[in-house]
């Protein structure tokens, strides 16, 4: 008897054997898409860089404002402190031309080989000290491309006599504490440096500097 050989099913019941090619897909996408895309990232670059600035700008005046307000505060702590400084230098000027005339005074103000300044500013040479650190931070942050140049002018030159105001003490010192200023003889000519050099350095220069004080709080008003 002949036996059926089987081979146990056709091929394509076999899972292994089995086997199809899966189609690649390709998308072809036209100029159109690219030119969108591209438009995309470019509009997106431009509005980061316009928001960027227009950030930065918003920095940019709030700090100007900031040190402009810090300026204008300090102007007018250092009007009051002049206005106050002027009247005690007056003060001082007229007791050193009171002693200009009393030789006995002059005897009390230089005895024992020293020269008694309390005698005729009995609050010492400055009576009050004029700021400058709001000036000094705002020139740090380049304030003068910031604002006008009249304005800019105007701070300069306040900042520059207040500098030499407050420089009368030194120059003062050197009168008073000279060896040769310890003279009873010498007491009239010491008299007399120590009134020039309040002249020229702080009394001479008060009223210009407080009539600047006004003006240049109206200028930063306007900035």
């Amino acid at each position: 008897m002949e036996e059926e050989i089987t081979t146990g099913g056709d091929l394509q019941d076999n899972p292994k054997l089995n086997i199809e090619k899966k189609p690649h897909v390709y998308i072809l996408r036209d100029w159109k898409e690219y030119a969108g895309e591209s438009l995309l990232i470019v509009f997106s670059v431009l509005l980061a860089l316009v928001l960027t600035e227009y950030f930065n700008n918003l920095h940019e005046r709030k700090e100007t404002k900031d040190l402009l307000n810090n300026i204008r505060a300090e102007l007018l702590a250092n009007k009051q402190a002049e206005t106050e400084q002027y009247a005690y230098h007056v003060k001082v000027l007229r007791s050193i031309d009171s002693a200009l005339t009393n030789p006995e005074r002059q005897k009390k103000i230089v005895s024992n080989d020293e020269f008694h300044l309390k005698m005729i500013a009995p609050n010492g040479v400055l009576y009050r000290y004029l700021d400058d650190v709001a000036w000094e931070v705002a020139k740090n942050h380049n304030i003068s491309s910031k604002i006008s140049f009249k304005t800019i002018k105007t701070l300069t030159h306040i900042y520059e006599e207040q500098a030499r105001i407050m420089k009368s003490e030194d120059e003062i010192a050197k009168v008073f504490l000279s060896r040769e200023a310890g003279k009873v003889e010498n007491a009239h000519a010491t008299l007399i440096l120590i009134k020039n050099n309040y002249k020229g350095w702080a009394v001479d220069r008060a009223p210009g500097l407080l009539k600047q004080y006004d003006e240049a709080v109206k200028l930063l008003a306007n900035e």
